[in-house]
């Protein structure tokens, strides 16, 4: 099962991230100095993905424009030996062959998935949510294109949560055959406490069929009245098997005031240029409180 394609949605209004998400796309949020798309898109070449469609919508050009080269900037830097900054600019806008399509209205994620079908032009592809930055040795959606390869089958990626946020999630009903992998028997859009049949959510990354699409199209929306790609998910297992990979990593769930915090702390520690200065400013604050 070759991927060659990724699909990031990145059409989401960022409610969670209000009053900022106003004006400035939630997938445009810097984590010290590049925006969080910028770590999803990396992830995807690192797996070896050399054609991204990025699924856009109302609000949301500077990601278009953040991708692109700029010209004007470029030859200012040029102009003042900013060589280093010039090569970090330049090498931004040719990262990878990027295209978008524009979702009109949110109307789910199962939607904005919808919008992939031309591009991905019956092959199998990687979805990578645009608010999920995972940090680890190997690729985060590689880990799950080694399982759909294995197996010959979809995959989702998952982690554990702790138990009082399950209804956050979609929540996966599953049998355990390895350490960190699970062959799908339900999944569960954001259940209650009660209902949740485990505390493994998916999370966002997925490696999908491209049958999904037609199943997509037969969906009635689901939670919040948007088409669920959990509920599509759980009509393909009825045909197939799935299965579900917990993601070797450290995830960060950005489009939380807490998680984009945390991310830009943690990811700034892991900077050489910046390890000692940000753990003086942590050991002054903390003795400030």
């Amino acid at each position: 099962m070759k991927i060659r394609k990724a699909v990031i949605p990145a059409a989401g209004l960022g409610t969670r991230m209000l009053p900022i998400t106003k004006s400035m796309p939630k997938e445009m949020l810097p984590i010290v100095d590049k925006p969080v798309i910028h770590y999803v898109v990396e992830e995807a070449i690192r797996a070896g993905i050399d054609d991204i469609l990025i699924i856009t919508g109302k609000g949301k050009r500077a990601i278009e424009d953040y991708f692109d080269r700029s010209f004007e900037l470029e030859y200012y830097l040029r102009e003042k030996g900013k060589l280093e900054e010039l090569k970090q600019v330049e090498e931004i806008g040719e990262m990878v062959d990027i295209y978008y399509v524009r979702q009109k209205k949110p109307l789910g994620l199962g939607d904005a998935i919808l919008h992939a079908e031309k591009h991905v032009n019956g092959e199998p592809f990687a979805v990578l949510l645009g608010d999920d930055i995972i940090v680890s040795e190997k690729p985060g959606i590689q880990q799950l294109i080694e399982v759909a390869n294995k197996y010959s089958s979809p995959v989702i990626g998952v982690e554990k949560v702790p138990w009082e946020i399950v209804n956050r999630y979609g929540i996966v009903d599953g049998t355990q055959i390895d350490n960190d992998l699970y062959e799908v028997r339900d999944l569960i859009e954001k259940p209650s406490l009660e209902e949740a049949p485990s505390n493994i959510a998916i999370i966002g990354r997925y490696v999908l069929p491209p049958e999904i699409f037609g199943i997509l199209k037969k969906t009635p929306p689901g939670k919040g009245g948007e088409l669920q790609l959990t509920d599509a998910l759980r009509i393909l297992v009825s045909e197939r098997k799935i299965f579900a990979k917990r993601i070797s990593g450290k995830r960060y769930d950005v489009g939380t005031r807490l998680g984009f915090i945390r991310a830009n702390i943690e990811l700034g520690l892991l900077r050489q240029d910046l390890k000692e200065q940000i753990n003086a400013l942590l050991k002054e604050l903390v003795r400030e409180v």
